[in-house]
């Protein structure tokens, strides 16, 4: 099954791909590989999840918005690229997560967006190498932003 397929039998709703926050470019294509940048958990309209994870919302509720944030990462490859069947796979996330600075499970909260790719393109070209780390801060108080690299076809 192709990506553009699995996303039609999980019965995922992409958000429109959220609009840019700053001087850079959602997507940097070099040779075969798509450079994502940061992305939050957009819901459309100007919406976002926002609030620190350990004080705000809870570990469920944060990886919620790191689910989110990856259907906002798919809506902007989908843009870019024309298509999700483009991404070979998935090579690195990094993940951040606005949280308190005793909130321990960081990469649990990222696995809601590991987990989504994983089942986007498979457990073995959706799921990369990965970071996920806490900050004291994300721009808009948004409770997740991930950046990507990826393999095109």
């Amino acid at each position: 099954m192709t990506p553009e397929d699995q996303v039609q039998s999980l019965d995922l709703t992409l958000p429109p791909a959220p609009p840019k926050g700053g001087v850079y470019k959602p997507v940097v294509i070099s040779g075969n590989t798509a450079y994502v940048s940061g992305h939050g958990p957009y819901r459309g309209d100007g919406d976002y999840i926002c609030g620190r994870v350990g004080s705000d919302l809870d570990l469920d509720q944060g990886k919620a918005a790191a689910r989110q944030t990856g259907l906002a990462i798919l809506a902007t490859l989908r843009k870019e690229l024309g298509s999700l069947n483009r991404v070979k796979r998935v090579i690195k996330l990094l993940g951040m997560v606005n949280s308190t600075p005793d909130f321990p499970d960081h990469p649990k909260v990222i696995n809601g967006c590991s987990e989504l790719f994983a089942q986007v393109w498979g457990d073995d070209r959706g799921v990369g190498a990965r970071s996920a780390v806490g900050m004291g801060s994300l721009p808009g108080n948004i409770t997740v932003e991930i950046e990507g690299i990826f393999e095109l076809e």
